[in-house]
């Protein structure tokens, strides 16, 4: 019985001590080496339907190019470069597993970075990266406002995508954005709903999410003619902070009857402030969170969250640098917005009659 083609292309590698070459996988993918090529260097001239079609035998073949020698003489690296803020957060964790897999299956591999919440690491980080000589970077930056990393990035020639950051315009770089304010919109009118007027935002550093966070809170209180007897405190995203916030805002003479964490990593001190103070969820004081952990409806009673999908946001981060990649000068920065939602439950109750 005669081989099919792909098979053909297998036995052969296997005979060839079991590595295939471009040879084998322009044949597979019926185009030409130089084809090959320039769908492995991310040559901006390529069709998606070629470049599909060549990934594909890559794919099938098991095609393992010598990326070093590829990059001498293209100065391509089929590398990503991702600079986290912080991976200890279970978010960042899941963005950058939705980003991996994406780069993954476009034949880019990942190099991470942990900068620990430290914006002077931010900026060593993309550097260091860019001597790796990567391709594109990845951002989810701890200081969008700091000096030396807003320098770093604008030197830089390779394509740029920032998660949830707004930078200067001098940084050409692309941007996945999350709807705070749609989600935070619906927590706070659900908590006045229930009757609650003093309501607490335990913020987190001065960062896009925050800003947003805080912007929605004030606009749904003007919005209902309602005086601002909200209280914002806090600048800093990190268990000890948010219990540190929690406790001011309760010992306050006028304390808030209803919380909303700004973060999962802030949601981990305010409960363990409220289980100090025996405060029992919904009887006693209501909670949201903005992000979804396990931890929030694992918890009893389960804890109302603004959500967002995290996977996304590292598809969609990934899907944006290849684009810039693939299409070279052409393509320009632009911008994508992702949704978020509230979703209710039962740590949410009316204000208490004590």
């Amino acid at each position: 019985m005669a081989l099919t083609s792909a098979a053909e292309n297998r036995a052969r590698a296997a005979d060839g001590g079991g590595r295939s070459n471009i040879r084998q996988v322009a044949e597979l993918a019926g185009v030409s080496i130089s084809s090959v090529s320039r769908v492995l260097s991310s040559h901006p001239d390529v069709s998606d339907a070629m470049r599909a079609r060549v990934l594909a035998a890559v794919r099938e073949l098991g095609y393992q190019p010598d990326l070093l020698a590829q990059g001498l003489r293209s100065r391509v690296t089929r590398t990503i470069g991702f600079v986290v803020g912080d991976i200890s957060n279970p978010l960042l964790a899941e963005i950058v597993s939705g980003a991996e897999s994406t780069l993954r299956d476009a034949g880019y591999s990942m190099l991470l970075t942990n900068s620990e919440g430290n914006p002077d690491l931010d900026a060593e980080h993309a550097e260091l990266l860019d001597r790796r000589r990567v391709d594109g970077l990845l951002l989810s930056l701890a200081d969008e406002h700091h000096s030396a990393t807003i320098a770093t990035l604008a030197a830089l020639k390779i394509p740029i995508v920032v998660i949830d950051r707004e930078l200067p315009g001098r940084v050409r770089a692309s941007a996945v954005l999350s709807d705070h304010r749609q989600g935070m919109t619906a927590a706070v009118g659900h908590l006045l709903a229930l009757g609650h007027r003093r309501i607490g935002l335990v913020a987190g550093g001065p960062v896009r999410p925050t800003r947003e966070r805080r912007a929605a809170l004030a606009e749904t209180y003007e919005e209902r003619g309602l005086p601002p007897t909200y209280v914002v405190q806090g600048d800093r995203f990190d268990s000890r902070h948010g219990a540190e916030v929690t406790r001011a805002m309760l010992d306050a003479p006028e304390p808030p009857t209803a919380l909303i964490a700004g973060g999962n990593q802030l949601l981990t001190g305010v409960l363990e402030e409220l289980r100090r103070r025996r405060l029992r969820l919904r009887r006693d004081i209501s909670l949201v969170s903005c992000d979804a952990v396990p931890l929030s409806e694992l918890f009893e009673p389960p804890i109302a969250v603004v959500r967002r999908d995290t996977n996304e946001i590292g598809r969609v981060s990934a899907n944006l640098l290849l684009e810039r990649l693939f299409r070279g000068r052409e393509a320009r920065p632009r911008n994508v917005v992702l949704p978020t939602e509230f979703v209710p439950r039962a740590s949410c109750g009316p204000v208490p009659t004590r």
